[in-house]
Parts: C-alpha cells; structure tokens; sequence
C-alpha cells in the first residue's frame, strides 16, 4: 500500500487548533485513509469530524510520520441525505459491526483492494432480527461512517395501485444511487415490496413485477458499481428466496436482542447527556431489563426524562420560574420505574422464534480473514 506523501483535511464545522498539524500526524500515524473518508476524533471531549479532501498520491494511502498534513481552514460540506449517527451510537454490537465493515464498509472506501484480491464486493445486505434490535440505526451508521449518499426507503411507499408505478419507483432509486455513487440503498421491511412470490401476500400481479424489476437492478445487465444495497426485516421467512441467493442479498446478518453487556452500553449511550440522580444505577437498570431491545431502552429513559421535566415544572408557578432553576432538575429512580412500567419487554418465546429463524438461514459469509488486517 502507498504511503502519503501529503494530505489536506478539513473539519465539518469551524475549528482551531494550536499546532494540528504536528497533532494529527501523531494522532492518524499508520491510519489508511482516501479522499472523502470521515475521520471521527476525540478533541478535549468533544466529538470532530474531519474528512479527507485530497491525498498525494491518489487513491487509497496510509499516512505516516513523514506524510504532510494540512488542515483546512474551510469547513468541509457534509453530504445532503447522510445520516449522522456513528458506530459509537450503536450499543452492544460490536460483531455485528465488524461483519458489517467487512461487507459493506470496505468495500465502498476501498474498492480497489478488492480488485487486487480478485473477490467481488457483496452487493447486497439483508439485515433480519426483531424490532428494535438496532437495524434501521446500523444502517445509518454504515452509510455515515463510509461517507457514502444514502437514499432510504420504506417497503410500503414504492407499491403503488397505479400499473407500472411500482417497478417505475425502484428503477428510480437505483438510477438516483448510480448517479450518486458511493451510495448506499436501505429498503426498510422489504417483506413488504418482496414477498414469497404465489404466498397470498398483497397483490400477486404488482408483487411479482417488483420483485423482478428489483432482481434486474441487483443482477442484471447493468453492473452496480460502488453501490451497496441495504435491506432490514423481521420476516426474512416471508421473503422471496431468488433475492437471497448469490450475487443479491448474497449476505444476511442477524441482529440479536441485546445482552446485559449490550443493554448497559445501551443505556449509557441514551442516558449520557441525562442528569442522573444519585440513587440511579445504571448497572441495577441493566439487570432488570432482560428481554429489552435498543428501541426499547430509548423509549424508557425519554419517558423517565419527561417525567422528570413534568415534576420540576410543577414544582414553580411558571414556566420561566422552572427555567431559572433548570440545574436542580435530575432524574430519579422512581421516574426511571415508573418509565419502565409502560414499555413491555419482548416475550421469551417471540425472541426465541427469532433466534430460530436465523439459525435456519444461516451463518452470513464473511471475507478472507486477509481483509481484516486493512480495517
């Protein structure tokens, strides 16, 4: 691989810094790195984006020592339609993660490392597990850590009862993400665009042209080039299986419900910002919420937080009395309780259903453990 000989970086918003330069050398020492790669840094507590501009040589290079970094005074555009949730914000799924980075990560920063390999990037991802485990939120994350558009879209809004619509809709957003390449395509429920042809769902006619249209896109005469697509299900049983053989969603990665690991990191993710009272452990919260999803502890501690906020407002006999004493306002265990007490907790034997279904796919494949090294 190529070492920089100099690099230009620029940060997502206004930012100095008494000697970057010699810093970011330090920092990013033996890091590999393109030009539109987003390099999240960790500066005095507080999360910068910076995103590689130009690299001498072209293409991928590591930097080193000698490389000569320059640090741009303008902050960088950031892509329109880029969500900006990073892997940090995905709780607990650090397998997933990588899988994930294997199949989709590397592929769109560094397709020319495939090319030498002679391996073919998968086209194709289906995400499958049940609700709330994390798979719209890991989708995000991939297309913002890749720097890549993203163009995201709900099974239900491409069926249309118009003839012709349906499959004119998919042949657009394809159209769009060659345009727009590196792109990554999510199709969220995409049980619901692609059933089991002949299974009795929605109508038969308009199902069975989508799902050609769609396997024409995926493996059809027009090659998919620095273009990932990206599929999330509950019901991966549902879904027609000529989309799941090689060459279309040739990879499945099944999204497991959290563990007590999972839920604390979880937890501390969504309760970060939150002033907790003392007599909140997130340690005790963790061992009572078996059988909550990602989605599931989200909902919880906001509504703890509303509940907190209703209690401090009450307490002042106006809104901007409550304002002036906002500093006192802390969230309690009885509010976390009472928060919990609404959300009900996924049965043991729905869980259990989805942990069958994915044994009965499969184990997703992976790369050559040689690709692990570039990550």
């Amino acid at each position: 691989m190529k070492k920089a000989k100099s690099i230009v970086i620029a940060p997502t918003e206004s930012l100095r810094i008494m000697g970057a330069e010699a810093y970011l050398t330090g920092v990013l020492d033996g890091q590999l790195v393109t030009k539109g790669d987003t390099i999240p840094l960790s500066i005095m507590g507080q999360r910068v984006d910076l995103v590689v501009t130009a690299t001498n040589p072209a293409g991928a290079v590591i930097i080193s020592e000698n490389t000569q970094i320059s640090l741009s005074e303008e902050p960088a555009a950031v892509k329109e339609g880029a969500p900006t949730v990073t892997y940090e914000d995905v709780g607990g799924l650090e397998q997933e993660v990588q899988k994930v980075r294997e199949m989709i990560d590397l592929p769109l920063r560094h397709p020319e490392l495939f090319k030498r390999l002679g391996v073919e990037a998968p086209k194709g991802v289906l995400l499958h597990g049940a609700p709330g485990t994390g798979k719209t939120l890991l989708a995000k994350a991939i297309a913002n850590e890749t720097s890549a558009n993203f163009y995201s879209i709900s099974g239900p809004e491409i069926m249309s009862k118009f003839y012709g619509e349906s499959e004119k809709g998919v042949r657009e957003v394809f159209r769009k993400a060659r345009q727009a390449a590196p792109c990554i395509v999510f199709f969220d429920e995409v049980d619901a665009i692609a059933p089991v042809r002949g299974s009795g769902f929605g109508d038969s006619h308009v199902t069975e042209r989508v799902i050609s249209q769609l396997l024409t896109e995926l493996d059809g005469l027009e090659v998919l080039r620095n273009v990932v697509v990206i599929a999330a299900t509950n019901r991966p049983d549902i879904v027609d299986p000529a989309l799941l053989r090689a060459g279309r969603f040739d990879r499945m990665l099944y999204i497991p419900p959290p563990d007590r690991k999972s839920r604390l990191q979880i937890i501390k993710i969504h309760a970060g910002k939150v002033p907790l009272a003392d007599d909140v452990n997130t340690e005790r919260i963790a061992d009572r919420t078996d059988g909550y999803t990602g989605a599931d502890i989200a909902s919880f501690v906001q509504a703890a937080v509303i509940l907190a906020m209703r209690e401090h407002i009450a307490k002042y006999s106006s809104p901007k009395e409550a304002e002036e004493h906002a500093q006192e306002l802390k969230v309690h265990l009885g509010h976390v309780e009472e928060a919990m007490k609404k959300i009900r907790p996924l049965p043991a034997q729905e869980l259990d259903w989805y942990k069958r279904v994915a044994e009965q796919f499969g184990k997703p494949k992976l790369l050559s453990e040689a690709s692990r090294g570039v990550l």
